[in-house]
C-alpha cells in the first residue's frame, strides 16, 4: 500500500519559511520544489533512506515509487475583482497585485508536478473591507485619538469548497482502499471529520504541522501521530 499527502496550501505557504528556510518563499517554482521536498521527507520516514536512495538510483522516486500515492494540494484561486477603498475610494485592481500573480504562478508550476492534484476551491463572494489588526489594536487602545486612513484597512476573504473537497478525497481513498496512510498537512480543527472518518476505515493518519506548535489539539487528538517536517537552516541563517 502507499501513503498519499494531503497539503491545506495556506497553511503550507503560511509555514513555508519556517519549514523550508533555503527556499524562497516569493518564487513559485522555489515553493513547488519545496513541495515535491515534503513528500520526499515523508517517504524518507516511512520506507527508510536505504530504500529511498536506491530509487533515487533507479530515478523513479516519487514518480513511480509504489510506496507514494499522491500530493493533494488545496488552495483556492486569487481575488481579482476590481473594489474601492473604503475612505479614499481609490479602485483597486487585487488581479494584478503581487500575490494573486504569486498564487496563479504556483498554481500553473503545481500543475506541472508529478503524481500532483491540484484541488481548488473558491472565495467567497461577498468580499469586504475590515480593519486591520494592528488599526484595531490602535483603536481600542486610544479610541478618541483614532482617525483611520485606507492603510488601515484590509481585504475580509473567506475560502469555499477546500474542506469539502479534502473530505471527498479522503472519503474515496479509504473506501476504495487506494491508501493505507495518509498524511495531512494542516492545523485546523476544520479538518477533524476528515482525519476521524480515515481512522475509522483503518488508515493510519499522520499530522504534519510544519512546526507549528499553535496546531488544534482536537486535530492531534484524532490522528495516530506528529510527524514534522521542518528542514535544517543554511549555517549561518538565523530563522
Amino acid at each position: 500500500m502507499a501513503t498519499a499527502i494531503l497539503v491545506d496550501g495556506a497553511f503550507f505557504l503560511r509555514r513555508f519559511k519556517h519549514a523550508f528556510p533555503d527556499h524562497d518563499r516569493s518564487d513559485p517554482k522555489s515553493v513547488a520544489h519545496g513541495l515535491g521536498m515534503l513528500a520526499y521527507w515523508h517517504l524518507v520516514q516511512r520506507i527508510g533512506p536505504t530504500q529511498v536512495m536506491a530509487q533515487v538510483a533507479r530515478n523513479d522516486l516519487l514518480a513511480e515509487s509504489r510506496q507514494f500515492y499522491r500530493i493533494f494540494f488545496y488552495d483556492c484561486l486569487p481575488l481579482t475583482k476590481r473594489m474601492h477603498t473604503p475612505l479614499g475610494k481609490k479602485s483597486v485592481d487585487f488581479g494584478k497585485s503581487p500575490e494573486a500573480r504569486f498564487r496563479l504562478s504556483l498554481h500553473q508550476e503545481i500543475r506541472k508536478l508529478r503524481k500532483v492534484a491540484l484541488r481548488l476551491g473558491r472565495l467567497n463572494d461577498s468580499s469586504r473591507w475590515r480593519l486591520s489588526e494592528r488599526a484595531t489594536a490602535r483603536l481600542i487602545d486610544n479610541p478618541a485619538a483614532f482617525s483611520p486612513a485606507d492603510e488601515d484597512f484590509e481585504i475580509d476573504t473567506k475560502q469555499k469548497g477546500v474542506d469539502m473537497r479534502l473530505g471527498l478525497d479522503v472519503a474515496s481513498l479509504a473506501f476504495k482502499r487506494q491508501v493505507d496512510q495518509i498524511v495531512l498537512v494542516a492545523s485546523d480543527a476544520d479538518f477533524v471529520p476528515a482525519a476521524k472518518l480515515a481512522r475509522r476505515e483503518g488508515i493510519d493518519v499522520i499530522l504534519d504541522r510544519m512546526g507549528d506548535q499553535r496546531a488544534a489539539a482536537e486535530l492531534i487528538e484524532h490522528v495516530d501521530g506528529v510527524r514534522d517536517c521542518v528542514m535544517p537552516a543554511p549555517v549561518g541563517m538565523s530563522i
